[in-house]
């Protein structure tokens, strides 16, 4: 299968196939409401308004698998984000990345992208730390290890990056910037 052939359900119910977006460069992401890496969203949005037009989507998938840092219905995470961050894109219905619950486009993802580490600094040194407590064997495996994992997937559907969280967006700018 390919990017293209999986579907998620928009906030408002509506499924939404993906190969609605062939031809775009899209970057998906896990978000939070109420997490450390929240802020994110503003630096998104200036992506989103800074590329839109030249063939840039984002989907947002509210996920609530991260130490409950999303509690509120699909709603409140929508009015939330467009009161607190102005966003503008669509947001997806609150789903499960990891797990036997995971969204079949996140399994995808994984599968394509596993994870490299969370980098350097001392915010990686403390995600590092908070995961080897939770497990052991963390690095080893692909799941979506926090809140704003971004994967982006160029014009053909290839999922060409994976940025942690912990990642510089402008890292994350600079690969869709090249890519449009």
């Amino acid at each position: 299968m390919s990017f293209y052939d999986y579907k998620v359900t928009n906030r408002k119910g509506n499924e939404i196939s993906l190969s609605d977006y062939a031809g775009k460069v899209v970057m998906v992401v896990n978000t939070a409401t109420g997490c450390g890496f929240t802020p994110q969203y503003k630096e998104i949005e200036e992506m989103y308004e800074k590329y839109h037009d030249r063939g840039f989507e984002i989907i947002d998938v509210p996920c609530n698998q991260f130490a409950d840092q999303t509690p509120g219905t699909d709603e409140e995470i929508h009015e939330f984000c467009t009161l607190k961050y102005n966003t503008q894109f669509e947001q997806m219905k609150k789903s499960d990345v990891n797990g036997e619950n995971a969204l079949p486009l996140f399994n995808f993802l994984k599968s394509e992208k596993g994870f490299e580490g969370f980098g350097f600094g001392p915010t990686a040194i403390a995600m590092s730390a908070m995961l080897k407590k939770q497990d052991k064997d963390y690095k080893n495996n692909p799941d979506i290890k926090w809140n704003f994992t971004k994967f982006v997937v160029d014009r053909n559907g290839n999922v060409v990056a994976r940025f942690e969280p912990t990642a510089s967006m402008k890292d994350v700018d600079k690969c869709v910037a090249g890519l449009l």
